[in-house]
């Protein structure tokens, strides 16, 4: 039996557009499932179907003309916040 593994993604969205995200991102059955990594920040991991890769970078960019969402490197995001709370960049920001 073949293994096959969704692809992850993260972005920071408006934080009180989450749910709408949400909402239109999982509208597309068996496409992506969308979980709030940080609500504070608006941070979201969104696992996409194989295959459907494609199809969810052209919802985002579609939600991106009405919502704020901004690709997160998950390197720069490994789920462990500092004391304030801000996305760890590794940079001196």
């Amino acid at each position: 039996m073949t293994t096959v593994e969704t692809t992850r993604r993260c972005y920071r969205v408006d934080r009180h557009q989450i749910s709408f995200v949400k909402f239109i991102l999982e509208a597309y059955d068996n496409v992506a499932v969308m979980s709030t990594l940080d609500s504070r920040q608006g941070v979201v991991q969104v696992a996409i179907a194989p295959g459907c890769e494609t199809m969810v970078d052209g919802i985002m960019t579609g939600l991106a003309g009405d919502v704020e969402v901004v690709p997160v490197d998950v390197a720069d995001w490994d789920g462990v916040m500092d004391d304030k709370r801000t996305l760890k960049t590794g940079a001196n920001d």
